[in-house]
């Protein structure tokens, strides 16, 4: 009888992490779009309706795809991106970026920037454990193609669709995230009409 094999226990993936800051303007306000899984291909209707919005910054959470995506986006508005799944084109791109929103010096707000952090309605447990450990609040995330606003594991997530080619029946979209008279706000953003979006 031979001697059990002794088994050496898996390795997750090696995530890159990135920190980044956004200040609240003089007015105390501050207006940043979100894009996700644009995959080479950013929605023609996209660019007007997001040039129209004055963001402050842009944030991509992944599946980029072609690079030239990033340098269309930061004809507008400074972008932050992380890899997605599909980025292997990308790979000095974070996978994970803390993102302070700050005033005045102080952090008002800390959020989470990821590709893959949901699993339908619900937040994934290593997404809200790296939310937890970074004492982030606000989990942003793409993957899914499906926008997303909810609550859970004591987080509030936010996945702005894909503003990319259309997946299945699902919307083409991307998110705003606005801070204005001291409170945050999060919506979708209809490609297709540039009304607001709604489930």
């Amino acid at each position: 009888m031979s001697a059990p094999r002794k088994t050496r226990p898996r390795k997750g993936p090696t995530l890159r992490f990135a920190e980044s800051t956004l200040s609240l303007r003089d007015d105390g306000g501050l207006r940043v779009a979100i894009v996700s899984d644009t995959h080479s291909a950013l929605d023609a209707r996209a660019l007007p309706l997001l040039k129209a919005l004055h963001p402050d910054a842009i944030l991509h959470a992944g599946d980029i795809g072609d690079l030239a995506v990033l340098a269309t986006l930061a004809e507008l508005a400074p972008v932050t991106a992380v890899r997605g799944n599909i980025d292997e084109r990308a790979p000095d791109l974070p996978d994970v970026v803390t993102i302070d929103v700050r005033s005045k010096g102080e952090t008002v707000m800390r959020a989470l920037l990821t590709h893959i952090a949901v699993a339908g309605a619900k937040l994934r447990a290593d997404a809200a454990r790296l939310a937890h450990a970074h004492e982030a609040g606000l989990v942003l995330c793409g993957h899914s193609h499906v926008p997303f606003l909810g609550r859970d594991r004591g987080l509030l997530v936010f996945n702005p669709g894909s503003a990319g080619p259309r997946r299945f029946h699902l919307p083409i979209v991307f998110g705003v995230l606005e801070i204005a008279d001291g409170r945050m706000s999060l919506r979708h953003v209809d490609c297709e009409t540039g009304q607001p979006w709604l489930p």
